[in-house]
């Protein structure tokens, strides 16, 4: 099916309007780009004169949000048939409560710090809505969609080889960002834990790369189900993806931390399902056999490991007692928050993201971003049920996979205040509205091929009656 095709097939929402048009770039390659720089660069590296805006990922959303605003302001009804998205509703309630909950922080006043931080984070939060309106708007192919999976895929497990140099190493060989003039480094890269390094390849912090991991685990199992989502050698790329998978569970079972693991089962468990009966076999055993080769090659590893979640050390009390106060603190804003990113770490650390958009956004923020994951999952599933093709299903269950993974580590870390791990649910919350289009550009398809043949059908069952109807006099005559 053509990309370029008009009519009543949806298109690429930034392909036939206006000077967009004249652009070398279509929605595909913005998210990619996007992609390249929020896992090349790191997330601690920012341009120096801008502060914590100067993140170039950051920069880049926001300029994709102008981007789809201005191909928005040229849209015609000819250029793309508009399709329904709930993830794009729902993202306009959660926002919506953001902006409510940011004007009345502001009115109530707020210390100077705190101001800067309100602004820098409604400022995050408009980049990564300039990345979910260009995927929604702009990504409704198969073909880019399983682009712009590849390269999400692909650059996990780029850094989980990255992760295991600086586990084995101790070195983080991403320090030269620093040197570079222009750029300033902040806190963060590899950490160490019961004597053990825990890298963190670009990210800020072990956690945050943690979540990459696991969330990008379903996107590899998918990639070596489908040999590259459907493109790439049989034997070669089924083998490549495989092994891409085996990486990540490694860096994720060396990570010393129990949220890690914790994703990664959520995700070993959502995938499953998608794999043949015996695949899962295959892969069972695999997976004992890589434990196997990590127990020879890292010794006391599984001991540290299960010390996790049998010992109560500081971070478990802090995240126990951390609940228990939670009540106290939302009482002060029960509806809508103090406001986006004031709850700074000088009043408490909570390490939970779902227990800190109580605090700032409030109840109506936590159940608008809850409906917005619930958004995005209900289209992928929606997609795999709807579609007649096992790429879109597989992919569709992939996508969903790493929504509920990520949602799930968000109740062990503060996710949304770490630039990659904030960054990676969006781009996969509107890949899974971008397979909803896809699935639905599918079904109308069909049924414009089956009212076409329904048509010519009945069309030619007219033309036969009226020749019959006119031969009826001439065989009276003769007769």
């Amino acid at each position: 099916m053509s990309e370029r095709h008009h009519g009543s097939i949806p298109v690429s929402a930034v392909d036939h309007i206006g000077i967009v048009h004249k652009l070398p770039w279509d929605a595909a390659r913005l998210v990619i780009v996007y992609v390249v720089l929020l896992y090349a660069v790191p997330s601690n590296v920012t341009i120096s004169s801008m502060g914590a805006l100067g993140r170039p990922h950051f920069l880049w959303g926001l300029a994709m949000f102008a981007f789809w605003a201005v191909s928005r302001l040229q849209w015609r009804s000819v250029d793309v048939v508009s399709t329904w998205q709930p993830v794009r509703v729902a993202f306009v309630v959660f926002f919506v409560i953001a902006l409510v909950s940011f004007a009345e922080a502001m009115l109530r006043g707020q210390p100077g710090d705190q101001v800067s931080q309100l602004i820098t984070s409604m400022l995050r939060l408009l980049s990564w809505a300039g990345v979910l309106l260009v995927i929604i708007d702009g990504v409704r192919t198969m073909r880019d969609v399983s682009r712009i999976i590849r390269v999400v895929a692909i650059g996990a497990a780029l850094l989980a080889l990255l992760a295991l140099l600086q586990s084995f190493t101790g070195q983080s060989y991403v320090d030269f960002w620093g040197s570079i003039p222009g750029l300033a480094t902040g806190d963060g890269g590899i950490a160490e834990r019961a004597g053990r390094i825990r890298p963190a390849a670009t990210a800020t912090h072990p956690l945050e790369f943690g979540t990459i991991l696991n969330a990008a685990l379903p996107l590899c199992v998918a990639g070596a189900l489908s040999q590259g989502f459907g493109r790439g050698r049989a034997r070669s790329s089924v083998a490549w993806w495989w092994g891409a998978s085996a990486l990540l569970t490694v860096v994720a079972l060396m990570s010393v931390s129990r949220s890690s693991i914790i994703g990664l089962a959520v995700a070993v468990v959502l995938i499953v399902p998608a794999m043949p009966r015996r695949t899962r076999l295959l892969v069972v055993l695999g997976g004992f056999a890589v434990i196997a080769v990590m127990v020879a090659l890292t010794p006391g590893l599984v001991g540290t490991t299960l010390s996790l979640f049998t010992s109560t050390d500081g971070s478990t009390l802090s995240r126990t007692g951390a609940l228990e106060r939670l009540p106290g603190f939302v009482s002060a804003s029960p509806l809508i928050g103090i406001g986006f990113g004031t709850f700074l770490p000088r009043y408490y650390v909570f390490d939970n993201g779902w227990a800190g958009l109580a605090i700032e956004l409030g109840i109506l923020g936590v159940v608008a971003f809850a409906g917005l994951i619930g958004a995005a999952v209900w289209s992928a599933w929606q997609a795999r049920r709807r579609s007649e093709s096992p790429l879109v299903g597989l992919t569709g269950h992939a996508v969903a996979a790493s929504v509920i993974t990520a949602a799930v580590v968000l109740a062990f870390f503060d996710g949304l205040a770490f630039p990659m791990s904030g960054g990676f649910l969006f781009v996969m919350m509107g890949l899974c509205a971008a397979i909803r289009s896809v699935s639905m550009v599918e079904t109308r398809a069909v049924g414009v091929a089956i009212a076409s043949d329904a048509f010519e059908e009945s069309t030619e069952v007219r033309r036969q009656s009226r020749r019959v109807a006119r031969s009826l006099p001439a065989k009276r005559a003769a007769s």
